[in-house]
Order: structure tokens, then sequence, then C-alpha cells
């Protein structure tokens, strides 16, 4: 019952959506403000509500890889700017983590949070991998993964707009950087071209922050001491 409830619900956000066109209009948070008020009121347990919709976990992955298709589209594109690409990509991994690892230490948190902190710009899996490989909490790595895949959803378009920002390299780069799948499934909404670029950039950053998130824990173990 649950997972149709959860079907229903999200298709009456993605029409809703479409018609008020706005930023805060998002299918997810609609969907999330709708169903999680819903399940607290009539009180049935997240186990339970987890379980009925195991089919849609089992397709999370098989939707990733499907994003894969706008890359084939810009294929050329892809292929003149590799190394913008590569550039972009490690910076931005880099630079979410050691950010990350700097705020954290500079509040004295618990090394256990800064492991589940580390992958919050990655796709939800490696995400909570990372954290589980580093001793952290992985419901906490993919709950800041919702979070920030929310922020970049949300926001993104609208600041690109305030800032002029137009290349659909630019924006895929930046939306696949930050926001992975989430972000990755808003540039196929809004701008198709741009999500070549954002599912290029999600792969990418999914693989150098699983490299290199090791460091950057060792790192941050060193500034607790």
């Amino acid at each position: 019952m649950w997972l149709l409830i959860t079907i229903a619900v999200f298709f009456a956000a993605r029409a809703l959506s479409r018609q008020l066109n706005h930023p805060f209009a998002n299918p997810l948070l609609i969907s999330i403000a709708v169903l999680i008020p819903t399940l607290v009121w009539l009180k049935v347990p997240y186990e339970h509500y987890y379980a009925e919709n195991q089919w849609l976990n089992l397709l999370l992955q098989p939707a990733v890889v499907a994003l894969a298709y706008p890359l084939y589209e810009q294929l050329p594109q892809i292929r003149r700017h590799w190394r913008v690409i590569l550039l972009a990509s490690f910076v931005g991994s880099v630079m979410s983590m050691l950010t990350a690892t700097l705020i954290a230490s500079l509040f004295a948190t618990d090394l256990t949070l800064i492991a589940s902190l580390l992958g919050k710009s990655v796709t939800t899996p490696i995400a909570m991998e990372v954290s589980r490989q580093l001793g952290g909490e992985a419901a906490i790595a993919a709950i800041l993964v919702l979070l920030v895949g929310l922020f970049g959803a949300i926001f993104a378009y609208p600041i690109y707009r305030l800032l002029d920002i137009r290349h659909p390299i630019a924006r895929g780069l930046t939306m696949g950087t930050v926001s992975h799948a989430l972000g990755t499934a808003t540039c196929v909404e809004k701008q198709p071209e741009d999500a070549a670029f954002s599912s290029l950039a999600l792969v990418l950053c999914g693989v150098i922050t699983s490299i290199l998130a090791p460091s950057f824990f060792l790192f941050a173990a060193w500034l607790s001491v």
C-alpha cells in the first residue's frame, strides 16, 4: 500500500511543481512534506514503510546508471573539454571535503561525525559506504546527502540566473559536483544538456571522494590531537 501511496504522492508533487514553477516547489521536498507527517500521524514505523518501498530502493542504482544516457548525447563536447571536467571535479571534491574537515575541526566535532560528513556531496550509496569504512554513521551520511542534494535542487538554477551562468558545462559540473543525483535529476527536468555534465561530475566526484576521503579523515584526526 505504501509503495502506491509514495508513487502517487510523488507524481502529484511533480504535477504541482510544474504548475507553480517555483524553486521551493521541488517534487522531492513536497513529497517529504506530505509523507513524513502522514507516517507520524498514522504511527507507521519507518521499518514497515521502508520494507514496503524496497522496490523503489532497488531501482535507485539502475536509475543512477540510466543518467549515463545524456553522456552519450554530449560525447563530442566531453571529449573536447575533458581536462576542464577532470579539474573541476577534482577541485570540487577536494574543496568539499576540506571545508567539511576544517569547519568540523574548528567546532571540535567528534571524528565519527566527521567521517559521516566527508561524503556529503556524493551520491547516497557511495557516501554511506565511505562513512562505514571510516567508522562513521551511514544514516547520518544519507541524511546529509539528502540535505545537500535538496539545497542544490532548489537553489542552483536561481543562483545561475542571478549570476548569469548559462554554459551547460559550468552549470552541469557545479550541480553534479555539489548536489549529486538529486541535482542531476533537476538538470534533467530543467535543462537536459546540463544533465550530461552533471551525471559525469557525479561519477567522477564519487570516485575521487572514495579515494581521498581516508586522507582527509586522517587530517581531521591530526587536527583533533
